[in-house]
């Protein structure tokens, strides 16, 4: 009972300043920079100021700070000591040398995650593809973004390994800014969905070799998106 008082005292002292109960202070301000970020709210070569950014999401200096060095990590912003902050530059090479990265991690991610994820994770992934879905054919760029973060961190979770997780935490951001960047002249949001889902549906159904067979489809399409920009 004195576990359950002091877990209900801190839930009501979060609430008090502010403090999502999913998270921290940072987390949240973590989650609103990077969604500014990516859907370039916050356009490449910005310079950002931890007193406005804390004045426009009404959030501490100091969990600012903390976001703005984990976004660092994640390559969005460049901290230049005594110039400031700025949102990272977007490019096309940069990109593609992620790519080459993120197709074995994906395939290797696919395929544990077929092997471990627990019953309700599977049910999840078929939730989440079934959204990818209906967001596509709404044209809900937003939501589909969300959901592309969502499936990534399910897909890691669902992994059961750590390391990957970490390396592939550093490359889906960039990967999200850049599609959101040029979707609308060359993305095929119904195909993406669908790629997404074929994933989804293989891990669901415990097939592991099927899943990193369409993880490889799904990286084939978003490689060939990168190179279509050129185009642009």
């Amino acid at each position: 009972m004195r576990g359950v008082l002091k877990a209900k005292t801190s839930t009501k002292r979060r609430a008090r300043n502010g403090e999502a109960e999913d998270g921290t202070l940072t987390d949240r301000a973590y989650r609103e920079l990077e969604e500014m970020i990516v859907t370039l709210q916050l356009s490449p070569g910005t310079i950002l100021s931890e007193q406005a950014l804390a004045q426009r999401l009404k959030i501490g200096r100091t969990p600012i700070r903390e976001a703005l060095q984990r976004l660092a990590r994640d390559g969005l912003v460049v901290i230049m000591p005594r110039r400031g902050i700025m949102v990272s530059e977007i490019n096309l090479r940069l990109q593609l040398r992620l790519l080459e990265v993120r197709r074995e991690l994906e395939r290797l991610m696919a395929s544990l995650a077929a092997e471990r994820a627990t019953p309700e994770e599977r049910a999840e992934f078929a939730e989440v593809a079934q959204a990818m879905m209906e967001a596509a054919e709404k044209s809900d760029d937003i939501a589909f973004m969300r959901l592309d973060q969502r499936f990534n961190m399910l897909i890691a979770t669902a992994a059961r390994n750590e390391f990957a997780r970490r390396s592939m935490g550093l490359m889906n951001a960039l990967s999200r800014r850049f599609w959101y960047q040029h979707y609308q002249e060359v993305a095929d949001l119904p195909l993406a969905a669908k790629l997404h889902a074929a994933v989804a549906e293989a891990v669901s159904q415990k097939k592991a070799k099927a899943a990193a067979i369409a993880s490889d489809k799904l990286i084939d399409y978003i490689e060939d998106f990168a190179r279509k920009t050129l185009d642009t």
